[in-house]
């Protein structure tokens, strides 16, 4: 079995992309879960990948600090840089985003994360350029 659910922050503004040929949305995002049971305030940081109509309003919906829960597979894959080094990323392939947050104000159904708040600014993001997609 192979099942993923998490709840966090996005970390920056999502991107979407057409798939060359099929026309198919794909969305990518990142976010920080916050871990529950550490001393110091400290966040795990995973990659997301959305496909379809979804991407589309992930793209249109969300932004960099909103409050999501998603629900996908981990999806690992390969890939050689440009000096020939193998390279592996770990995603997290979303079958379902629920929006936490609509706009400044939390959705109805959100109850108080209010100690659940993480400050992202001591974190900067990697890109990796190599990354083929």
């Amino acid at each position: 079995m192979n099942s993923v659910i998490l709840i966090g922050r996005l970390t920056k503004d999502p991107e979407l992309r057409f798939v060359a040929g099929s026309g198919k949305a794909v969305a990518n995002f990142s976010m920080a879960v916050n871990r529950e049971f550490s001393k110091e305030k400290k966040a795990d940081f995973f990659r997301v990948v959305v496909w379809g109509k979804q991407a589309e309003n992930v793209a249109n919906y969300l932004k960099k600090g909103r409050l999501v829960a998603v629900r996908g597979s981990l999806q690992t894959s390969t890939y050689e840089d440009k000096n020939n080094v193998t390279r592996y990323v770990t995603d997290i392939v979303a079958d379902r985003v629920e929006f936490l947050e609509w706009g400044d104000k939390p959705s109805p159904t959100q109850q108080d994360t209010s100690n659940d708040e993480f400050d992202f600014s001591d974190f900067q993001t990697v890109e990796d350029e190599d990354v083929p997609f």
